[in-house]
């Protein structure tokens, strides 16, 4: 697999305040979504304009969170971004907390929340871990399936997993009950360490022809809410339940970049071009956009 940063660029709204903590990254109408894991609000990125586009309500009063003003508990921490239609995306919380077991359904209009408690405690009895180590990260789509992928942490012995689910039942929870939704197909992955910090899958997206490709962050992180030295990030394509290739992105100027979102820009002979998205773990700074071109090995 051949990785090659083509551009980098800062994520500013129009009033030229940052875009915080980009989380995942999704088509959205003319543009793309932008999620923020610790504010309200995304921002809809459409070619020189980024404006913002509310996912939930505010809490407790607060559009945004974070660990200096003692709000970082309260964020919702939507970590997944899926697009449904065109104009819909599918946001998903990491269910690091009981706050962080929520769906938004969003469009350029309005959104919908939908309590997914039930579904999280499934996930994370498939994967075989407590419900409080849960953080997941991305997921992709397959036809009418999402695979929804656990970020490990090998340090607290949490494993990187995927399990899958059914999206109409998923999205049948915004008019109805998540209690019938059923969690299928667990696998676990080994992705391999850089300086001896094991890679955790952070986004997916799903290539042409069905293989998935993740972007995954060698973070020493303590647990699944606290943040901790980047060490490396890399993208790994992924075959079923084999991991094919992995291929570390290159550093940049203040260091590793911790891709937290991937998107699917273009198709290109023998690959892709992505949209990475960047969380720089500090709300002063705006993340990044990278533009990522991903030449893959074809299948025999």
């Amino acid at each position: 697999m051949q990785l090659t940063v083509e551009s980098t660029s800062s994520l500013r709204f129009d009033d030229g305040t940052p875009v915080r903590a980009a989380s995942a990254i999704a088509p959205f109408g003319d543009g793309w979504l932008v999620v923020q894991d610790d504010a309200t609000h995304a921002a809809w990125w459409r070619g020189d304009t980024v404006t913002p586009v509310r996912v939930v309500d505010a809490v407790d009063g607060l559009e945004e969170f974070s660990s200096a003003a003692g709000t970082k508990h309260l964020k919702p921490d939507f970590e997944a971004a899926c697009a449904i239609t065109s104009g819909s995306v599918l946001l998903l919380g990491s269910g690091s907390t009981d706050a962080r077991m929520r769906a938004s359904l969003v469009t350029p209009e309005s959104f919908a929340v939908a309590d997914l408690t039930p579904v999280y405690h499934r996930v994370a009895e498939a994967i075989g871990i407590p419900v409080t180590r849960l953080n997941l990260e991305g997921a992709c789509r397959d036809g009418d399936m999402l695979h929804w992928f656990q970020r490990g942490n090998a340090a607290a012995g949490t494993p990187t997993a995927r399990v899958s689910v059914s999206l109409p039942a998923l999205l049948s929870a915004f008019t109805g009950d998540a209690g019938d939704i059923k969690v299928t197909d667990t696998r676990r992955f080994d992705l391999g360490t850089v300086d001896g910090v094991a890679l955790a899958v952070t986004d997916a997206v799903t290539l042409p022809g069905g293989r998935v490709l993740v972007s995954a962050a060698a973070e020493d992180a303590p647990n699944a809410i606290d943040d901790g030295p980047v060490v490396a990030s890399a993208l790994a394509l992924l075959d079923g339940e084999r991991v094919l290739d992995v291929a570390e992105i290159p550093v940049g100027p203040s260091g590793p970049y911790k891709v937290e979102g991937l998107a699917v820009a273009a198709e290109v002979p023998g690959g892709v071009r992505l949209h990475a998205v960047v969380d720089a773990d500090d709300t002063s700074v705006a993340s990044s956009r990278l533009a990522l071109q991903v030449l893959v090995t074809p299948r025999p």
